[in-house]
């Protein structure tokens, strides 16, 4: 199964030649994941607790490491390789700007930033953009905006509600804004202006409105991704809609992970009728080349002028170049529906193959974005995983998370299925 996956992936990307494929295959129960090769050094400051492998090439939903062993990437880098590894397209449009020109501030014009502002804006039905480096990045520009958008209405002190079980990044302010005790310990004292609430409770929403005059604007994600898949009810976002039209507020939405084709349409607003006011994006937009996309829309479009923000990177004619590649060929292959179609795949044969066995609480998911909560924490489930030629990862220390290309075949959907049915058998044994 692993070999005609791979085989077909490889076939589209080097014109049919799979030669390289047998070379590298080794069968997972013959992989030994030595701890011969340090994954960090002294010099490198202990921000992660990395797995003990390292790649060294990359094909389609593949990756290849140090020693020649081949795994099926169901993480894709956190949701940024849509397009899987080693894309032609993104390949092709990197190396040529690579050879023409990298960097001039945003001093001076950049045909490249204008086409994807247009490209963008278009596809994700908002009017401008700032462009930025990542997702982080990304929200930073959201929150200024909506404090931007308080001041002008007159409250000094303008407020934003966000949910309990957010991630919006590891900044001052995002990480104030992020619901998570983990992510912001150690670091206070938070930035302000942020009320909290129950994601996915529209009475809590109200109930605000009616006691707070300072808020400004929701920020929220269409899909909670670090707090472990979790969807919200039908016509939430719609509901935050109609009360943030009520109330004069602005609707942001954080697409830093949802966006770009990640679950079955470009943009997840777009699986209904709640167009935000601004929207953020990052991971999936330049299929690992650094970018992050602030859009705004109505009447946040035109509050940002000359000298009230500004990124020296943000925007360059290499990202650019990178991120038309990927919208493009997003646009072009209908990567939106095959990753809604492979989505539902994906979670159907899940929710089969794991109905009886024991620990398994749920399968839940939105296109590629898939959740597999259990009942206990899944220690060492990563690791097993990697041991077998998988690459997955677990949010909330018990929800199994899969995040594979928008590229995946069905027999690679079905390889993920394989593999991890039988490690979560052989743990309830």
């Amino acid at each position: 199964m692993w070999l005609a996956g791979c085989a077909a992936r490889i076939g589209r990307f080097s014109g049919g030649s799979t030669c390289c494929l047998f070379a590298f295959w080794v069968p997972a129960r013959q992989r030994n994941l030595s701890r011969e090769e340090p994954m960090s050094t002294p010099s490198i400051m202990p921000t992660y607790k990395r797995l003990d492998v390292s790649f060294t090439h990359g094909e389609g939903c593949w990756l290849f490491d140090t020693k020649g062993r081949r795994y099926l990437d169901a993480l894709s880098g956190i949701a940024v390789c849509g397009l899987g590894h080693a894309h032609p397209a993104v390949t092709e449009a990197v190396t040529a700007q690579a050879g023409k020109l990298l960097h001039t501030s945003n001093l001076y014009g950049i045909p490249l930033q204008q086409e994807l502002a247009d490209r963008l804006t278009r596809a994700a039905g908002m009017d401008t953009v700032f462009f930025g480096n990542s997702g982080a990045e990304a929200n930073e520009g959201a929150i200024k905006l909506a404090r931007l958008f308080g001041h002008r209405k007159g409250i000094d002190k303008p407020a934003i509600i966000v949910m309990e079980g957010a991630f919006h990044g590891r900044t001052l302010a995002t990480l104030s804004a992020t619901g998570s005790r983990k992510v912001q310990a150690g670091f206070e004292p938070l930035v302000s202006g942020f009320v909290r609430a129950r994601y996915g409770d529209l009475a809590e929403i109200s109930a605000i409105a009616r006691n707070n005059p300072r808020i400004v604007a929701v920020l929220v994600e269409p899909v909670q991704g670090e707090a472990g898949i979790r969807l919200p009810p039908t016509g939430y976002l719609e509901g935050l809609r109609e009360i943030c039209d009520a109330n004069d507020w602005l609707l942001m939405l954080d697409e830093v992970q949802t966006g770009n084709g990640r679950t079955g349409r470009m943009f997840a607003w777009q699986h209904g009728s709640a167009a935000p006011d601004v929207l953020t994006t990052a991971k999936g937009l330049g299929n690992g080349v650094p970018i992050g996309a602030c859009l705004a829309r109505g009447k946040a479009a035109g509050l940002f002028g000359p000298g009230n923000h500004g990124s020296t990177f943000g925007g360059n004619p290499l990202a650019c170049a990178a991120a038309n590649a990927v919208l493009r060929v997003i646009e072009e292959q209908q990567l939106c529906a095959h990753a809604e179609s492979m989505g539902h795949e994906l979670v159907q044969q899940l929710r089969e193959a794991l109905a009886s066995v024991p620990g398994v609480r749920e399968v839940r998911g939105k296109g590629l974005m898939v959740g597999i909560e259990l009942e206990a924490a899944g220690t060492g489930l990563v690791e097993d995983a990697l041991a077998a030629g998988l690459l997955i990862n677990l949010t909330g220390d018990n929800v199994i998370r899969l995040l594979p290309p928008l590229i995946i075949s069905a027999d690679e959907v079905t390889e993920i299925t394989r593999i991890l049915a039988t490690l979560l058998r052989n743990r309830a044994a």
